[in-house]
């Protein structure tokens, strides 16, 4: 029976398994929310799992030592897009995709004296107006960013991050703001006592490798399928750190601290 991998759709994850060879694996795509639930109940063996939902289950779950889904400062990809002042929300649409993000949310705007009410609910910008916030995240936040460019500028750090009365608050960069260290939205899990095969894991290592040094292909595809501008995809994707470094597994350890949870990982061997 093959090895089950389970991998989110999501464009910024594209270069961890675009080259990635099929050799007694299969991969199983779904939103985190999905995958976390798969990989904790044994259905998927090693998964991409949102920061949050591995930090309450580490107990359980063992954790690559060298790979994550992260970045220092704006992501582009995990948006509050609201209208009026962010210190006065009241009403605010959360993902359903993602525990990690609204976690992030509702910790950075907690912290600003602000607790609005937040529903789950489907759906994107057409949500502004019965709501005052819209949280959304991976694709559809890109799609919906780049929706409401109406051109791209020359320098990623002119891109605005207001269009008329609707205003795109990046979390990332808000975290960035508070810790100055980078915030992991992901990292590869499994449980303890099912470690993925070692030829797996060297695998996933050759890809990125291979993905990274292809990045400007992966872009190009990714922008494709999206439908945005092949530039912007680019930059989305440089802007990504994918090994778990230090600067990276205390940015964790911060966010882990920050919700009141431990940061004691059991690392893979291999």
């Amino acid at each position: 029976m093959a090895y089950v991998l389970g991998v989110p759709r999501y464009a910024n994850v594209a270069p961890l398994y675009r080259f990635l060879e099929a050799d007694g694996w299969t991969l199983r795509h779904g939103v985190p929310a999905e995958l976390n639930r798969l990989v904790l109940s044994g259905e998927v063996g090693l998964s991409l799992v949102s920061s949050y939902f591995y930090l309450r289950h580490q107990e359980a779950l063992g954790l690559l030592p060298d790979f994550s889904v992260a970045v220092l400062g704006r992501v582009y990809s995990v948006n509050l897009f609201h209208l009026g002042r962010l210190e006065g929300l009241k009403r605010v649409a959360l993902t359903t995709e993602s525990a990690t993000s609204v976690a992030l949310l509702k910790l950075l705007l907690k912290e600003r004296g602000v607790e609005p009410q937040y529903v789950r609910e489907e759906g994107g910008l057409e949500l502004l107006g019965p709501y005052d916030g819209v949280l959304l995240i991976g694709d559809r936040a890109i799609q919906a960013y780049a929706g409401l460019l109406r051109e791209l500028p020359e320098t990623p750090h002119a891109l605005p991050t207001r269009f008329g009365e609707v205003a795109v608050v990046d979390l990332s960069m808000l975290w960035f703001a508070r810790t100055r260290l980078p915030f992991v939205f992901a990292v590869w899990a499994y449980r303890k006592e099912n470690p993925p095969p070692r030829e797996l894991v060297q695998a996933l290592r050759r890809a990125r490798r291979q993905g990274l040094a292809h990045l400007g292909e992966v872009a190009r595809e990714e922008a494709e399928r999206l439908g945005v501008h092949p530039a912007l995809m680019e930059h989305y994707l440089w802007n990504f750190r994918y090994h778990l470094e230090e600067p990276d597994r205390l940015g964790l350890l911060a966010f882990a601290q920050a919700l009141g949870l431990p940061f004691a990982p059991a690392y893979y061997p291999g």
